[in-house]
């Protein structure tokens, strides 16, 4: 739901990259619904994805990561939708237990929030997920049979759906890897990417992934705050149906109902994780781009590395940026 009459700002926490806001488990809604209240605000699912909660609001636009660069590019507009019709995807390596649970969270979902779920399809063969931290620090991974993932992708949309859930069997990661403590990368999100923005490529609809794990057990561990939505439930299928269920659909062409990259105002990000063809486009297209310094990552990639001194401008936190943005842009 986005109002002409209001400035759109997108906020952007890349996935995988260790941001100290944003980078465990809906750690940055609490930023981006202060931003939503008074812009019109293009997430990517990272931001307020947490699990069996949601960051969402009304007046965001989820938006899987390979469609946030094609916008940023040019490419492609978003055009706003509500109650999308939504299909499921379930990997075949995932056990039935665990699947019953997914089944009921899904069920759950539809009840409480009157999400439209039209199909469910299960791959026809096991998706082979793989994920590890590679040598820069980062999170990714390997998604070993993509065209099954496909398949049953297209099946969906032949049932009517035009918005996807994806499913997939992922390995416990170790449980000594500072997680949970706050002290680590999320291992497991570089590979959630690559799985949506493969299918969100071939498919031009919107996409979020949701890692399944065998061991369905709740822990009874105190962890860190930021990490804490991933510790109370089995099942992280939630916030991507509440994501999925309003989330704008994807054109090549530019209807007049649609929102253009030439609209948004500004793009705001870690500010040192500049490195992004997003962050480059957005320079390019005039948008101003917010690096806030209190959210960092591992990248360690700052304007002074990329001799952007003039296209970037640095705020000491969440609140400064707000704040200067709503003094510069105007409410109509």
């Amino acid at each position: 739901m986005i109002s002409k009459n209001r400035p759109t700002v997108a906020f952007v926490v890349p996935t995988g990259v260790g941001a100290s806001i944003g980078g465990f488990a809906g750690d940055a809604s609490c930023w981006a619904r202060k931003f939503a209240k008074e812009f019109n605000l293009i997430v990517n699912p990272n931001v307020v994805n947490a699990a069996c909660f949601s960051g969402i609001t009304e007046n965001m636009l989820y938006v899987e990561g390979w469609a946030l660069s094609e916008f940023f590019k040019g490419k492609i507009s978003l055009i706003p939708s509500i109650d999308n019709k939504i299909g499921v995807i379930f990997d075949k390596a995932i056990p039935q237990d665990i699947k019953n649970i997914h089944i009921n969270t899904i069920n759950a979902v539809k009840t409480v929030y009157g999400v439209d779920i039209v199909a469910i399809e299960c791959t026809e063969e096991p998706c082979g997920v793989e994920f590890f931290i590679t040598q820069t620090g980062i999170s990714s991974g390997c998604l070993n049979n993509p065209l099954t993932l496909l398949n049953s992708a297209k099946k969906l949309i032949e049932q009517g759906a035009n918005a996807i859930a994806v499913v997939t069997l992922f390995d416990s990661p170790n449980e000594n890897d500072g997680y949970a403590q706050g002290e680590a990368v999320d291992v497991v999100g570089g590979i959630e990417a690559v799985i949506s923005h493969y299918l969100s490529s071939r498919l031009f609809i919107p996409i979020a992934h949701a890692p399944a794990f065998c061991d369905s057990e709740i822990s009874s561990e105190i962890v860190d705050a930021r990490a804490s939505a991933e510790y109370i439930t089995p099942t992280f299928l939630p916030c991507i149906l509440l994501g999925l269920q309003n989330a704008p659909h994807i054109s090549k062409k530019i209807p007049d109902n649609s929102l253009r990259v030439d609209e948004v105002s500004a793009l705001v990000v870690p500010y040192n994780c500049l490195g992004s063809s997003i962050v480059f486009d957005a320079i390019d297209r005039g948008v101003r781009v917010c690096a806030v310094k209190e959210n960092s990552t591992v990248l360690n990639v700052d304007k002074n590395d990329l001799s952007l001194q003039n296209g970037v401008i640095e705020f000491k936190d969440y609140y400064e940026c707000l704040e200067t943005i709503k003094k510069l842009l105007p409410h109509y």
